[in-house]
């Protein structure tokens, strides 16, 4: 599939994950053979007000194209002047959130919100597309709950003020991340548009993107939770829909080397203190299914100093 100036053949993306997908992580994902990585979500006001933290989520010094940033918020305008300075700070692609579920996002009308106002998604979409010249995207979800799936008719409305791709993650908000994805609904969004679709929701392992592919005819997949402690899993599905091979699960000693580096990332990027404390939840992905990870989860997370954090980590190997 193409989008805009890329070809990007059957992709598979890193979702956007809020607190989850900084550079230090993107970095580690590209470092072991991902390719196409989101940013976390980022509010459309805090960029405009030119939030420090905000724009260092906007770090993407030496990141390989399409650069994807994700976007939130309420207002047509607001959003329109956010995604101008994204692409100022050397955004490819603009993308628009309209599936987030937390509460904190939705009593404020964005993210999954938007799926109860329609006309204001499709006004936010339109004012972000007349406003830059790059690519704009959209994550949805299929609807508030099961008693009102808009996906259809949202997929429909976005295509038509020039939104270029959707990601469709097959939950409605009020499962948040429970039960299981309807991939059915993922295939009937597909049929609706004639713009590319990626496929979202239960894709763990290469062979989740296979099946959700052929069941669907979605141009490509998008994971999430599967690649925490696992960003190997990018590279592997990928290989997997190119060639049908299946490459073995990392070793024991490559988990802790890849850990270790993404340690060394996250404290170059955001210091000891916060790095540290951010660093401790990837640590327990990392060791998931290891002898006594219960024991390792318990010291990790009881980490003062990174080289505690080291110690813990080299002998496990």
């Amino acid at each position: 599939m193409r989008l805009g100036v890329y070809d990007l053949g059957v992709p598979v993306f890193l979702a956007p994950l809020a607190g989850v997908t900084d550079k230090a992580f993107r970095e580690t994902v590209c470092s072991v053979g991902g390719k196409y990585v989101w940013t976390e979500m980022i509010s459309d006001k805090a960029l405009t007000y030119q939030n420090s933290r905000t724009l260092s989520m906007l770090d993407l010094r030496g990141e390989a194209e399409p650069r994807i940033v994700q976007l939130f918020g309420s207002d047509p305008e607001t959003m329109a002047r956010a995604a101008v300075l994204a692409v100022e700070c050397s955004a490819n692609v603009i993308d628009i959130n309209m599936g987030c579920p937390a509460p904190k996002i939705v009593k404020n009308s964005e993210g999954a919100a938007l799926l109860k106002d329609l006309p204001r998604a499709q006004a936010i979409a339109s004012a972000v597309v007349q406003a830059v010249k790059v690519p704009v995207t959209v994550k949805m979800r299929l609807g508030w709950d099961d008693d009102k799936i808009v996906a259809l008719d949202l997929a429909k409305g976005l295509e038509s003020v020039g939104v270029q791709m959707l990601t469709v993650h097959a939950r409605t908000r009020d499962q948040f991340y429970s039960g299981y994805a309807d991939w059915d609904w993922i295939g009937r969004v597909k049929n609706e548009v004639n713009i590319p679709v990626i496929g979202n929701g239960d894709v763990f392992k290469p062979e989740d993107a296979s099946r959700l592919i052929e069941q669907t005819g979605c141009d490509g997949v998008m994971i999430g939770r599967g690649a925490l402690g696992n960003p190997w899993l990018i590279l592997r599905t990928q290989h997997f829909l190119n060639y049908g091979e299946l490459l073995p699960e990392p070793h024991m000693e490559e988990r802790i080397r890849v850990a270790l580096q993404h340690l060394d990332r996250v404290l170059c990027y955001k210091g000891e203190r916060i790095g540290l404390n951010e660093m401790r939840k990837h640590a327990v992905w990392y060791i998931k299914g290891f002898n006594k990870a219960a024991q390792l989860r318990d010291e990790i997370m009881q980490t003062k100093t990174p080289e505690e954090m080291r110690s813990i980590l080299n002998r496990i190997v």
